[in-house]
């Protein structure tokens, strides 16, 4: 393989390419990236068996078409420090090497032919969701997804498609996240994906994408990138029968002065006390130190007798930090039970601190 490209294409192929990289053992070949120069395209590859990145470019000048792979992070490391201006990559052997003027570097290549499998969406099931809603709806959920959690299917999100409409949920066991979009689908199916893939998934596709499935793999396909994700196996819990049926408290706030009120509290403590009554919600840090912080807004409450609920102040930022409208609802029935915040299609109902 000889071949010749810009820096600037080939450095933003390899950025892309890093999150799919095995990191801690590069005697794997998951560490590398795969380079396929056929047909005046090149083709990179990039996976660690749980989640896999392709790409490719015609912006490239092919002498002798050839695979290869390379260490994905010291062939970044080197394309970085080169200047601006087309690189020269020619595989000798079992060595590729990279020049550029006076510059040259040498990487240790694995088998191309032992590179591992990409999955093809040819054939399979596919799900019709508009791109800009998948990536809106994953991002609102995406804070409460758990981590390293023992049940696995809590370390991913879950896409429930009905007949009539598609939830989108997560739960970190604390709170939960709930988006909802209306559907017309004739088929019912739900996946669960990991966090990991979820997070990518935002990072790479804004335009129009097609999202196609199986038993095992999700699998997005759009004009510059081709992604798919190994699927969570599991049940995921019974998110609707979390959800408060009945209310007795809704409350219309402001999102800008909720947040800079809970912003002060929480220079103090993450845990805060937020206490609802007449023309005033207060607000107050839960610190077991003798360090106190307090302050309050002026809002007609409907409360004639004080209502206090106790809460980790993240998971209300979260949400907030989520929303684009200017104001929100929380639904409240008893302090030490369950309350929902919502905007729109989105709720988040969040287990309160019990004190």
């Amino acid at each position: 393989m000889i071949i010749t490209i810009a820096k600037s294409i080939l450095e933003n192929i390899l950025i892309h390419s890093g999150p799919f990289l095995e990191k801690k053992d590069t005697s794997q070949i998951t560490s590398h990236v795969y380079l396929n120069a056929i047909n005046n395209s090149l083709t990179l590859k990039a996976t660690d068996y749980e989640i896999g990145f392709m790409v490719s470019t015609s912006e490239v000048h092919i002498d002798k078409e050839g695979s290869i792979t390379a260490n994905g992070k010291k062939f970044l490391d080197i394309v970085r420090i080169l200047k601006d201006g087309n690189i020269n990559l020619e595989v000798k052997g079992d060595t590729l090497h990279i020049s550029q003027g006076h510059s040259n570097f040498k990487l240790p290549t694995f088998s191309h032919n032992d590179f591992p499998e990409f999955p093809s969406y040819e054939g399979k099931a596919r799900i019709s969701i508009e791109s800009h809603m998948l990536i809106e709806s994953l991002k609102k959920i995406t804070p409460a997804i758990d981590t390293n959690n023992p049940k696995f299917e809590l370390n991913g999100a879950l896409i429930d498609i009905k007949h009539d409409l598609i939830n989108f949920a997560s739960t970190d066991t604390r709170r939960l996240a709930v988006v909802t979009l209306a559907n017309n689908s004739e088929s019912e199916l739900s996946i669960i994906i990991p966090k990991k893939a979820i997070i990518e998934i935002q990072k790479l596709f804004f335009d129009n994408i097609e999202l196609y499935y199986d038993d095992t793999n999700l699998i997005i396909h759009s004009e510059q990138y081709t992604f798919f994700t190994k699927l969570i196996n599991g049940k995921f819990p019974e998110y609707s029968r979390i959800i408060p049926k009945e209310i007795k408290n809704s409350l219309l706030l402001p999102k800008a002065v909720m947040i800079d009120s809970i912003k002060q509290i929480t220079t103090i403590s993450t845990d805060v006390k937020i206490t609802f009554v007449n023309e005033v919600i207060t607000f107050e840090s839960l610190s077991d130190d003798n360090i106190e912080a307090k302050t309050e807004i002026g809002y007609a409450t409907g409360f004639s007798e004080p209502f206090s609920l106790a809460i980790n102040s993240r998971y209300l930022l979260d949400f907030l930090n989520s929303i684009n409208n200017s104001e929100f609802t929380i639904g409240l029935n008893e302090g030490n039970l369950p309350f929902i915040l919502s905007d729109d299609n989105f709720k988040t109902v969040v287990m309160p601190i019990v004190i």
